[in-house]
């Protein structure tokens, strides 16, 4: 594009299903983000209420979803309309929109030509709503070549966080997944199982409150070793990579079944589900990149300081080594802010006809250029 740095948008609904992060990105012709700008949006109880029930199947799904998919592209439209209005920009000056939308169903294993993966949207409505080019459906390309389609930030990990040492990215939204960038060594990666989305379950279910702030309600609890060991007998955890993950495997009817026929305190089951994420997260990264230096959390599950506090413990009971564990504010940015630059810089590498996944990760046959576009 002949130009030193582009602005884009990166808009990010996560399986959590709390809101949305709109994050204006400054974009050099090399491919290195940095936020300008952040507007974070809660969805509205009916938005949110809708997409929740699109999780599973139920009746007049289809049209139900058109309407969800209607809903988000206008929830995201006042989201863009709002952060040009806090940097004081307009439409003309962003080059293009990267937009995720809702994944309402993940299933990659099913084989080729029957494995699908589906992100509710209407681009379309979304581009003529805002003016601006639209690039959505990152994750189709990837999953039409074999992959998995997720997860697809490890790209961006690569471009973002590289360093002098063997690090690794964990980003703990409703589902969590690491990026493994050992020094010198090949970019790898995948999901590790739940983040926050069984701990958010559970206390909506219980209490009906949409998370646990900073896991206080874990710290209430004492962690119930039988159950922690048979949430971890879920086979996805011994699988092996390229894998991905999400609410088609963990969900409030899972952790139900799981927990049947126990007798356990509801604050325990918490504690253990922080002990489960936790656990999950290191058993992956040990397995798989044990001489890791250095550990960067970024997205809400950053923000769960009891959940934080329980990484850095058992990571000294758990690596020979030390391994350093801190937020990505350790490195300039704001872990909820993680994702939204990523998908900003999915809609560059889109636009400069640039390939973002990782066939390493994702397992498809070859690297692709992801994205469909929906111009202005």
């Amino acid at each position: 594009m002949n130009k030193p740095h582009s602005l884009y948008i990166g808009l990010m609904s996560g399986t959590s299903l709390d809101g949305i992060d709109a994050v204006l990105a400054r974009i050099s012709s090399n491919g290195e983000a940095s936020a300008q700008a952040s507007v974070s949006k809660p969805f509205s109880p009916d938005l949110r209420k809708a997409l929740f029930e699109l999780q599973s199947p139920g009746l007049n799904e289809l049209h139900r979803e058109k309407q969800a998919a209607n809903a988000l592209a206008l929830a995201y439209a006042d989201a863009v309309k709002q952060l040009l209005e806090k940097a004081k920009l307009l439409p003309a000056d962003i080059v293009a929109i990267g937009a995720h939308g809702q994944t309402i169903r993940h299933q990659p294993d099913l084989g080729h030509g029957l494995a699908y993966t589906h992100q509710t949207l209407n681009p379309a409505l979304l581009a003529e709503k805002t003016g601006m080019d639209v690039i959505a459906d990152f994750r189709s390309r990837d999953l039409a070549a074999g992959g998995h389609g997720a997860p697809l930030v490890p790209a961006f990990h690569a471009q973002q966080f590289s360093s002098h040492e063997n690090a690794a990215i964990l980003n703990i939204g409703g589902i969590a997944n690491l990026t493994l960038l050992p020094k010198g060594g090949e970019v790898s990666g995948f999901d590790c199982g739940p983040g926050n989305i069984l701990m958010d379950a559970w206390i909506s279910d219980q209490q009906g409150n949409d998370f646990d702030e900073s896991g206080a309600w874990a710290l209430q609890g004492k962690v119930n070793e039988a159950l922690l060991a048979k949430l971890l007998s879920e086979p996805f955890f011994a699988k092996a990579p390229p894998k991905s993950t999400g609410r088609d495997d963990f969900h409030l009817d899972w952790l139900r079944e799981k927990i049947a026929a126990e007798n356990i305190n509801s604050e325990d089951v918490q504690a253990t589900l922080l002990h489960l994420t936790a656990h999950s997260c290191l058993d992956a990264l040990i397995s798989h990149a044990p001489q890791t230096q250095k550990l960067i959390v970024c997205g809400g599950g950053a923000r769960n300081t009891a959940l934080m506090n329980l990484l850095k413990v058992k990571a000294k009971n758990i690596f020979k080594q030390p391994l350093e564990v801190a937020t990505s504010e350790s490195v300039g940015i704001d872990p909820q802010l993680v994702e939204g630059l990523a998908f900003a810089w999915l809609a560059w590498a889109h636009k400069e006809k640039r390939p973002a996944n990782l066939p390493a990760v994702t397992g498809a046959k070859g690297p692709r250029i992801l994205g469909a576009c929906y111009p202005a």
